[in-house]
């Protein structure tokens, strides 16, 4: 066991743990923050996705003594009070999801894409998210949730 500092969604929280550890499982077992799904445990479905200063990450390959130092962002620290993200409000009214399972990554990686390229076009958007797999074929409505943020985000002034 090694004493592991790390700053999830602005919080501090100091855990022992091995050094085997990924941050997927910390983030679940230890700080109950369920939004990161395990799929594939190979980071490359997307489920695990969650920001690391700002970048997609997949959380599920990431050895969690190897990250303090680094701001890690959960679906679950995106919102400012009760007010969501315009992504996850976006994904919302163009209800993206079927089963849920890829919402997470689907999510986290549109708003590292939308924090460099405000405005993708289609095929950036297409390309973004062409590593998070979703079973359930919910494609067109994701891209529409896209587009629907870029909206949004151009309205708000979300920091996030």
């Amino acid at each position: 066991m090694k004493p592991v500092h790390l700053s999830v969604n602005g919080q501090l929280h100091s855990l022992n743990l091995t050094r085997q550890a990924n941050l997927l499982h910390v983030l679940r077992n230890d700080l109950a923050l369920n939004a990161a799904k395990f799929g594939c445990g190979l980071g490359e479905c997307g489920a695990c996705t969650v920001l690391v200063d700002g970048v997609a990450a997949r959380s599920c390959v990431i050895p969690a003594c190897e990250i303090q130092g680094r701001e890690i962002t959960t679906l679950e620290g995106l919102a400012q009070g009760p007010n969501l993200h315009p992504v996850q409000q976006a994904f919302l009214d163009a209800q993206a999801a079927q089963c849920g399972y890829c919402l997470n990554g689907m999510i986290m990686t549109t708003v590292a894409l939308l924090a460099n390229t405000p405005n993708p076009s289609d095929l950036q958007m297409q390309q973004a998210l062409s590593g998070n797999l979703c079973r359930c074929g919910a494609h067109i409505e994701i891209i529409d949730a896209v587009r629907r943020a870029v909206a949004l985000m151009s309205k708000t002034a979300f920091n996030s």
